[in-house]
């Protein structure tokens, strides 16, 4: 059987005396898309912070492509190619869109080799940071800065990319070319564990999805499946 590119095993998580993470296990395939949906509070936040080890597990297990990184510092996480854009998008509000590009490169490079996601394929996803090059990450729309975060993680060529919350707080269109670009990084080899409480978008771009409940999985399968399941179409769907 082939080794998942990530496996976290029985994962518990804790902000000082809260249980916010109740043994999660869950895998993601090299290529896919897997989902992680639930409430806000569900503890989906936590669980990607604990699997980049912001927050340390205890206990559980991390694994990346067979090796074992529960106990790595965030930075060595990073650049053994696992990449995460948080809900806040902590693009650096001073610098230029260029700027906030060239850093992600050099920090996974160390400033060697010249990088292999050009500026070029990350301006196919996102046209409109082509026209925004010189604007500073503080003058851009909170669209335009979803898009810079997500370009600049991809610009540090991720294994897995994890996002975190991409469809928060943006209009309708937005979200739509943020998920067009999201499924054209997948296939490109780009694979992505995708954190959303928008179940609806979430199901529609992952092909198989996990289901977080009071920071525990209440079920995992095809997206196909959990879009008829009852307990999702009840929660989370708005259909009974």
């Amino acid at each position: 059987m082939t080794e998942p590119l990530l496996a976290v095993e029985d994962l518990h998580a804790y902000y000082e005396q809260s249980h916010v993470v109740q043994g999660v296990s869950l895998h993601v395939n090299a290529g896919e898309i897997v989902g992680l949906i639930g409430r806000n509070g569900a503890g989906k936040t936590t669980t990607l912070k604990a699997i980049m080890g912001v927050v340390r597990a205890r206990p559980g297990r991390v694994r990346l492509a067979g090796v074992d990184i529960t106990q790595l510092p965030t930075h060595e996480i990073a650049r053994a190619g696992l990449t995460l854009v948080p809900e806040d998008r902590r693009i650096f509000p001073s610098l230029t869109v260029a700027e906030n590009l060239r850093v992600a490169s050099l920090a996974v490079r160390g400033g060697n080799g010249a990088p292999r996601a050009t500026l070029e394929q990350v301006f196919e996803y996102f046209p409109p940071l082509r026209e925004r090059l010189g604007h500073t990450g503080e003058h851009l729309s909170g669209g335009e800065q979803q898009m810079l975060a997500l370009a600049r993680a991809l610009m540090s060529e991720p294994r897995l990319l994890c996002m975190d919350e991409p469809s928060l707080g943006l209009a309708p269109l937005i979200v739509q070319d943020i998920f067009r670009s999201i499924r054209a990084a997948n296939a490109a080899g780009t694979s992505v564990l995708l954190v959303e409480q928008n179940a609806r978008y979430a199901l529609e771009t992952a092909s198989r999805g996990y289901v977080l409940q009071t920071g525990a999985i209440i079920a995992a399968g095809a997206c196909s499946a959990l879009k008829q399941d009852q307990r999702v179409k009840e929660a989370y769907l708005g259909r009974r």
